[in-house]
């Protein structure tokens, strides 16, 4: 008895809180194409996929908006060293430029980038160090699309800004 009444008391107080769960963003247009076959172009293909708002074309022509992915890169960086002077620390990033066009050359997101950072400590007898690197490129990945996913939600289309005339040479 105890247990139950203890239970409705915590689902009430969640409930006065606010708290829900992560719901799914509707994107500001029906169709989309990712002209990428990257494993992140992959994944985000999967996720606007599983929304119910926007659906996945193949063809760009057939797309409202177009999401291009301009730049994927992951780095190292050395962030400390021992007494030795041996590596101590590393610092992953991962990079991503994108940018998302309507077909008519306006923009819903124009050029951005965002660079996601882990700290990483490094012992050299230690034999698992890449494959948990290889585990927290993957933890970026997924995080990476969920920011884009969040840009997306929040994208408004602006028009392409006409061409400034070009003097006469």
């Amino acid at each position: 008895m105890r247990a139950a009444a203890l239970a409705l008391a915590l689902m009430t107080g969640l409930a006065g809180c606010g708290f829900h769960l992560r719901a799914d963003q509707p994107l500001p247009f029906e169709t989309i194409a990712i002209p990428s076959t990257s494993p992140l172009a992959l994944q985000l293909r999967r996720n606007i996929a599983a929304s119910r708002h926007t659906r996945v074309v193949d063809n760009p022509a057939d797309a409202q908006a177009i999401l291009a992915i301009l730049g994927e890169a992951r780095e190292k960086i050395i962030l400390s060293l021992n007494t030795q002077g041996l590596v101590r620390e590393y610092q992953l990033r991962y990079r991503v430029s994108f940018r998302v066009q309507d077909t008519k050359a306006g923009e819903y997101v124009p050029r951005d980038e965002i660079v996601i950072r882990r700290d990483i400590s490094f012992n050299d007898q230690v034999l698992a160090k890449e494959s948990e690197e290889a585990l927290i490129y993957r933890e970026m990945q997924t995080d990476m699309v969920q920011l884009i996913m969040r840009r997306l939600a929040a994208a408004k289309l602006r028009a392409a800004e006409p061409t400034p005339p070009q003097p006469p040479q």
